[in-house]
């Protein structure tokens, strides 16, 4: 299967139901419970917040880029995307929330205002990739769904998400790691294997995080 199986009306609806089952799982979430460890190694919960609201404001350049076609960056530069994501250490829970949740409504009513024109500019990803506006939803997508689990607070597992972006990840995943063969297992273990999460796959080869 090729990321072809997705299409753009798909990733938009992924982007808000990711969204928000990740406001969802933060809801309760006090000082203490921020500044426990993530599911991904090395990051808490609210170094994880912080970098996936730094994401939306990072995304809401390229959004001014298609709309106006001035060259905006995602980040201005590796230490600024850094900075974000150490903000999380630092901030009040209730800070934290507000970020996360104002970014995502700028950047989901920036989206909104693009034209059909607009959709098609080409812009350019932190990783380098030139790409029309159209795959940001897509981009944005992938962060808050699989974030919302690495969240680890119970709230949301890879069974959570939805089937069709779940299949769509699979299918990017397993091309952008070269793999000709997947192991057998249900959809949602399948995704958490390759994305390098934690699984209950048996005997499968143990893969680095991805994203």
């Amino acid at each position: 299967m090729t990321d072809t199986a997705r299409t753009f009306a798909d990733a938009r609806a992924w982007a808000r139901t990711g969204t928000e089952l990740l406001l969802d799982a933060v809801a309760g979430l006090d000082e203490a419970a921020f500044g426990a460890p993530s599911l991904l190694p090395g990051w808490t919960r609210g170094q994880l917040v912080a970098h996936v609201a730094a994401n939306a404001d990072a995304l809401g350049n390229l959004v001014h880029w298609a709309a106006t076609g001035e060259r905006t960056p995602m980040y201005a530069s590796p230490e600024e995307r850094a900075a974000g994501i150490a903000k999380g250490t630092a901030m009040p829970a209730g800070e934290l929330r507000s970020w996360l949740t104002d970014s995502a409504r700028r950047l989901a009513d920036g989206l909104d205002r693009l034209t059909e024109e607009q959709w098609r500019h080409e812009v350019v990803t932190a990783q380098g990739r030139t790409v029309p506006a159209t795959e940001l939803p897509w981009m944005r997508a992938r962060e808050v769904c699989v974030h919302a689990v690495d969240l680890g607070t119970g709230v949301v597992a890879f069974a959570d998400l939805p089937k069709g972006f779940l299949t769509a990840l699979v299918a990017e995943i397993r091309t952008r790691r070269d793999l000709t063969a997947l192991p057998e297992g249900p959809l949602p273990e399948v995704a958490a294997w390759l994305a390098g999460r934690p699984h209950s796959l048996a005997d499968a080869p143990p893969l680095g995080p991805w994203l």
